[in-house]
């Protein structure tokens, strides 16, 4: 690979990083207590991890995660929560990097991504925020941890996914030789 390709690669990531931030401040929040909104900070993220690759895409996740802690008044109750629900949840999104030169890459490394993303923020809830589990969420009496996580993170992980999806569906034929690197044969 020449230096100009790896230039660009670390343009783009930078591009894409600064993209995801300033969409991050666009969101709907459901009104859960410890977090979680529905924006379309993960968009970019997907885009570069298949344009570029899963190495790179992890990293990019990695770093977003924590950025999006530090300048978003990230919601932690611990050291291990911020790391779980910001740096390593978002770096999941990276995943979708696994699907790079596919014709699908865009709504499938999309899926692939919010379902890593989800897992992460899945465990943390059933791990670190079970302390925090009320007696009702949802009009529903909650007992089980597993089921306080799921239907908690899934308020906001599944219309994120959705859109993930269906944008990355929209915009798999227009920018499939941006997808494919074409742009730079």
């Amino acid at each position: 690979m020449t230096s100009n390709i790896k230039l660009r690669r670390l343009c783009e990531g930078a591009i894409f990083l600064a993209a995801s931030v300033a969409l991050s401040f666009i969101r709907i929040n459901p009104g859960l207590a410890y977090g979680g909104s529905i924006d379309l900070a993960m968009l970019p993220l997907v885009f570069f991890a298949v344009r570029w690759g899963l190495p790179w895409g992890l990293c990019a996740g990695f770093l977003f995660g924590l950025m999006h802690f530090l300048f978003s008044g990230g919601v932690a109750v611990n050291w291990q929560s911020m790391l779980l629900d910001y740096s390593v949840a978002y770096m999941m999104t990276g995943l979708a990097g696994a699907l790079k030169n596919r014709k699908l890459g865009l709504p499938l490394g999309g899926l692939l991504g919010c379902v890593g993303r989800f897992g992460i923020h899945f465990i943390s809830g059933i791990t670190i925020y079970a302390a925090y589990m009320p007696e009702e969420f949802l009009n529903r009496t909650m007992t089980s941890t597993w089921m306080y996580s799921l239907l908690y993170n899934g308020l906001y992980m599944l219309p994120n996914t959705i859109i993930v999806v269906v944008i990355g569906a929209l915009l798999s034929l227009p920018l499939q030789k941006f997808i494919m690197r074409d742009d730079i044969r």
